[in-house]
């Protein structure tokens, strides 16, 4: 009856012990795994897509309409060019605009947010308004439109996905600072005269680094699709870059006869893309969130 008891009481102090640590080593290991092979395919993509110039992209009607093989293992478009290489290709300039574009809108999201730290009831209601209006309004038709008034190309697809992206960071922002401005130490520096700006930057800025860190990568992959979406529809990037819109567009005109690949491969990296860079924003997010970190 001894043995039992003190046998039982080893096993107790394991579980209560190993399992939990393992648990947790387990489940951080783990996202530190997807977060740096989510990096490297990025990195393989800016890295390589970057390197592609356009001799490696000239016309070759020699080659045209070849199905995959070894030396094309996406096959090659109506005008001879290697597929993998243009939607390497278009992917990089998926993600230089990606990078741009939530970059401005972040900043735009960051700006208002410091606004809203030591400001007034009605300053914050004034953002709230303007948020719920730039939300009313049909998302890809308000795209397209500053896309076209900006005069189209890079220029009109950055600054209409920057335009159009920041509303759903800045209410989480806000949200978060309403929590921050309830706190003791928000109101000992305002007791102590210090400014709004002193506020924002040193108290109110750290907190929200965090949050800006994950919603920047979350709202990456909205970016990219939003860019090839209007690229596609022929209101976004000049149809001489290898966009991945404008390869899908191209692509249109071959799929009755039978040329599936045209669209098939650049449609599938691009949702890989996609799906790697917002697994890439969930698992940081698990990182810093306080609740999940040790699960």
């Amino acid at each position: 009856m001894k043995m039992e008891v003190k046998t039982y009481r080893k096993e107790l102090q394991s579980d209560r012990i190993y399992p939990a640590k393992e648990k947790f080593f387990n489940t951080r290991r783990k996202t530190i795994i997807l977060i740096s092979i989510s990096l490297l395919f990025i990195a393989y993509i800016f890295i390589h897509g970057s390197l592609i110039n356009e001799d490696m992209l000239q016309v070759d009607f020699q080659n045209k309409l070849k199905g995959p093989s070894v030396l094309h293992i996406f096959g090659t478009d109506a005008k001879g060019r290697d597929m993998y290489l243009r939607t390497v290709k278009g992917l990089c300039i998926s993600l230089q605009v990606g990078i741009i574009a939530s970059g401005l809108s972040i900043l735009i999201a960051i700006l208002l947010s410091l606004c809203l730290a030591g400001s007034s009831k009605r300053i914050d209601g004034f953002i709230n308004w303007l948020i719920d209006v730039f939300l009313s309004i049909p998302h890809m038709m308000f795209l397209i439109l500053i896309s076209v008034a900006v005069g189209r190309g890079l220029k009109g697809v950055v600054i209409g996905i920057a335009l159009t992206h920041w509303t759903g960071i800045t209410r989480l922002i806000r949200a978060e600072i309403k929590q921050i401005k309830e706190e003791n130490f928000l109101k000992i520096s305002k007791a102590l005269g210090k400014s709004n700006l002193y506020i924002a930057l040193n108290h109110v800025l750290p907190h929200l680094l965090p949050q800006i860190l994950v919603g920047a990568v979350l709202l990456f992959p909205h970016a990219i699709l939003h860019e090839s979406a209007i690229s596609f529809l022929g209101f976004g990037l000049d149809i001489t870059k290898p966009a991945i819109g404008i390869i899908l567009q191209e692509s249109m005109t071959y799929l009755a006869r039978g040329y599936y690949y045209l669209a098939f491969f650049p449609g599938l990296m691009l949702v890989l893309i996609v799906l790697v860079i917002n697994g890439l924003g969930e698992n940081l997010r698990k990182i810093f969130d306080p609740y999940s970190y040790h699960e």
